[in-house]
């Protein structure tokens, strides 16, 4: 599994798997997941957020897609500014080198697996991976608090910005993830990711060097 990078200026090349990709985001928040209020009558499942600054990361097999996650800017809308407030005791985070995680999945016959690198830890070492390359320092994370424990155990300092709330019958927190090179190379050593994932296409290269010479080992 090779993760694209797909931002407003290479996003014509992903016209057909962005079609795909927002089709299987309703598969899974609106039939799996039951979120009524997503669905929409076209069955693709995009809402304010999905916009010409948004950046997605989609792990793909060939034009198959196994995993996903979204990025926004925090100096935009996101969900903790304009829906969930609240789980930030401090105010919402506006900065530049802050960026929001979401809809972050992985194709239910692809969960659980064994053999290799699962597909859930590349998509998110992929993230920061993406964080590192533009000079990001944290990501902000609307999350189930279940998934708290998991962040940790995967070397990433995750700090609360505030209390869990219960949301739609689940404990949700928002947490800060810091952005650096030990959160990667953590990720790698202790999920087995064995590197770099990044495919930049129709984007300039703009990997720091720590990314492309550090390569991990346990």
């Amino acid at each position: 599994m090779d993760v694209h990078v797909i931002r407003r200026d290479n996003k014509h090349l992903y016209s057909e798997i962005l079609e795909d990709y927002f089709r299987l985001r309703h598969q899974i928040y609106v039939v799996e997941r039951k979120w009524a209020a997503l669905d929409r009558p076209d069955k693709r499942e995009l809402d304010q957020f999905d916009t010409d600054e948004t950046v997605y990361l989609l792990g793909l097999e060939g034009r198959s897609i196994i995993a996903g996650m979204r990025l926004v800017p925090t100096t935009a809308p996101t969900l903790l500014s304009d829906l969930f407030p609240r789980l930030s005791l401090n105010g919402p985070i506006r900065r530049p080198d802050v960026y929001e995680l979401s809809r972050i999945f992985v194709v239910p016959k692809r969960r659980g697996e064994h053999a290799g690198p699962r597909a859930e830890a590349v998509i998110q070492a992929a993230a920061m991976e993406y964080g590192l390359s533009i000079g990001l320092s944290a990501f902000t994370i609307v999350l189930e608090s279940w998934w708290l424990p998991r962040l940790l155990d995967q070397g990433w300092v995750a700090r609360p910005l505030g209390l869990p709330i219960d949301i739609d019958s689940m404990s949700t927190i928002a947490v800060m993830v810091d952005v650096d090179e030990q959160a990667w190379t953590e990720i790698c050593i202790r999920r087995s990711v064995p590197g770099p994932m990044l495919v930049w296409q129709g984007l300039p290269v703009i990997e720091r060097p720590a990314i492309r010479d550090l390569v991990p080992a346990a």
